[in-house]
């Protein structure tokens, strides 16, 4: 005998049913349902450029973040780069800035978090500017994150 041609007969009868849609298998099914409704809520994010320009740009530029070597600056290290002190361009500054902004918990977005003390809540990074949440600077940025999330 060919072992290829036999086969055990278990093993047809369901790839056979589901192939003639044999009742057997639909047992368990149900009529399609309509799909579920999208979710709801969440939180827009619609972050002033003016506002950047005229009260973020500025702390970056005075705490040096957009210094060279190992800070945001000089050339790609991660995922957040800003434009050379030498050759600023607010416009890429603001795009960087804004994909570090978490519109669902504003106050967890990277760019507040990062250059936070750890004390303050905080998290690990090279240069802690801000040593507390009441540091005018961070919250001249926090305000600004503020400002461009509505729910």
């Amino acid at each position: 005998m060919n072992t290829f041609t036999k086969s055990k007969p278990s093993l047809r009868r369901p790839a056979l049913a589901i192939l003639l849609g044999s009742p057997l298998v639909a047992l368990g099914c149900v009529s399609p349902s309509a799909p579920p409704a999208p979710p709801s809520g969440g939180h827009t994010l619609a972050l002033s450029y003016a506002q950047f320009q005229a009260s973020v740009e500025p702390v970056l530029v005075r705490q040096g973040c957009d210094a060279g070597g190992d800070c945001h600056g000089g050339g790609p290290r991660g995922a957040f780069e800003l434009s050379p002190a030498g050759a600023k361009d607010v416009a890429f500054d603001f795009d960087q800035v804004s994909m570090q902004v978490n519109p669902a918990q504003p106050d967890s977005s990277r760019i507040l978090t990062k250059p936070l003390a750890l004390a303050a809540g905080g998290v690990p990074h090279g240069v802690k500017v801000f040593a507390s949440t009441a540091d005018s600077d961070y919250v001249a940025i926090r305000g600004w994150i503020l400002a461009g999330v509505t729910p």
